[in-house]
């Protein structure tokens, strides 16, 4: 029904910034609760943001909070992460992914996932 395309990563230094985009095709983000979720190489997926479809605070992991800002233009069927301050922890395969009801914790809410973009930060 959707499809979902992460684009945006790349390598960075650390210190450095991206800005990751989540691009919706075959429908509208604009009724859906869009999360990042990251996986670092030998790691769990990690979920670090969401955005509602409301009025609801976005959510944001402790290991990004202050460093990352998630926000949408439903104009543009698009969902931006903006990375700051990136540190080596940082490196993993970003998707984004989309629920229908609220940004849960359940990795099996989400109906839809993007194939993930990959940042890497190092010097």
């Amino acid at each position: 029904q959707v499809q979902l395309v992460e684009s945006g990563g790349g390598l960075v230094q650390p210190g450095g910034s991206l800005r990751l985009s989540c691009t919706a095709s075959g429908g509208t983000l604009e009724n859906w609760n869009i999360a990042w979720v990251r996986q670092a190489p030998g790691m769990e997926r990690e979920g670090i943001s969401c955005i509602s479809n409301g009025d609801d605070s976005p959510y944001y992991a402790d290991s990004v909070k202050g460093r990352f800002t998630i926000s949408r233009d439903n104009a543009k069927n698009t969902v931006y992460l903006r990375m700051n301050s990136l540190k080596p922890d940082d490196t993993a395969v970003y998707y984004c992914a989309a629920a229908p009801v609220y940004c849960g914790r359940l990795h099996r809410m989400y109906d839809y996932w993007g194939q993930g973009t990959h940042v890497t930060v190092s010097s």
